[in-house]
């Protein structure tokens, strides 16, 4: 994935509007500072800015990569879909849905230091009892993992991330 994406709208917490760029680290990786400088980041698909923290920077990442690397309608794909789940609410990151807008993959961020692992695919599969996408995909800005999911004998294959339907 091509990250992150320098036309990433950031602002200050309190200011007008300001077009903002990653920060460089002192180590010249390209994150932005979470704690000294209270931020909100432009969501694209709600409209609206969003507080700016470690996972939401890989959503909002993730969100363009889909976008503009990958060619998915940003009005195919919901932030924060909710679903229920053993009668609990539960958030889907990002869901993104195919042109009868029908459920079609499921896209689970974590921020960078979260590995992708058997713990994070679960958390994947739990939601996909609910909605019944064929696709899963899961990342911390740095791993990505797409995931196809077998209907039939309830079984998950790595794919490349499949073209939008």
């Amino acid at each position: 994935m091509k990250a992150p994406y320098t036309d990433i709208q950031v602002r200050e917490i309190g200011c007008r509007r300001t077009a903002g760029t990653p920060f460089p680290s002192s180590t010249g990786a390209w994150v932005p500072s979470w704690a000294n400088n209270p931020r909100e980041i432009l969501d694209p698909v709600r409209r609206r800015w969003v507080a700016l923290t470690p996972e939401e920077w890989v959503r909002q990442n993730t969100i363009l990569f889909l976008h503009k690397q990958c060619g998915y309608p940003l009005e195919l794909m919901q932030v924060e879909a909710a679903i229920t789940l053993n009668g609990l609410t539960r958030r889907c990151d990002i869901v993104v849905y195919d042109k009868n807008v029908h459920p079609w993959m499921i896209v689970e961020c974590k921020k960078e230091e979260v590995a992708i692992n058997q713990k994070v695919i679960d958390q994947a599969c739990r939601y996909n009892l609910v909605l019944q996408v064929p696709y899963l995909f899961l990342t911390n800005g740095r791993q990505q993992l797409c995931l196809h999911v077998d209907t039939k004998t309830q079984s998950l294959s790595q794919v490349n991330l499949p073209q939008h339907e």
